[in-house]
């Protein structure tokens, strides 16, 4: 899957500035569609709530902290970096189904993706992507 709607409106400057929540919150949005786009890819017959179920299996805090916990070793130091700084930000609040740590260790996560997301970075994106989906199965 590839879009292309960003097209270098902000500088790595500005990006690497970001609050680490902001990263996270547009990370959140970029993980969900290529959960969704992933499982529509495989799942064309099945239902839409059978999807929303499989999906939330896959965006849930303790879902992205397994996840983060998997690629941790093939990430670079400056992925590392974002992540931390994702992992150690204070939103004020905690899910109520979610596990202090998990939502600690998936805000970084979301942080991480929205990163690369805004740096423009789509095949180290779609590598991480890939393993998630074919180690989730």
């Amino acid at each position: 899957m590839e879009i292309d709607i960003l097209n270098k409106k902000l500088s790595e400057v500005d990006i690497r500035g970001l609050n680490p929540l902001v990263l996270a919150f547009i990370g959140d949005a970029v993980y969900e569609v290529f959960v969704r786009t992933n499982l529509v890819e495989n799942n064309k017959d099945m239902s839409a709530h059978k999807l929303h179920v499989k999906a939330v299996s896959f965006v849930k805090a303790k879902a992205q902290s397994e996840i983060i916990k998997g690629i941790m070793d093939s990430l670079t130091d400056e992925e590392i970096v974002i992540f931390k700084r994702g992992r150690n930000s204070k939103s004020g609040t905690v899910p109520k189904n979610a596990d202090v740590q998990d939502y600690r260790m998936a805000t970084g996560f979301e942080a991480l993706i929205g990163y690369l997301y805004l740096m423009e970075r789509k095949d180290r994106l779609n590598e991480i992507m890939n393993f998630i989906f074919k180690h989730s199965n």
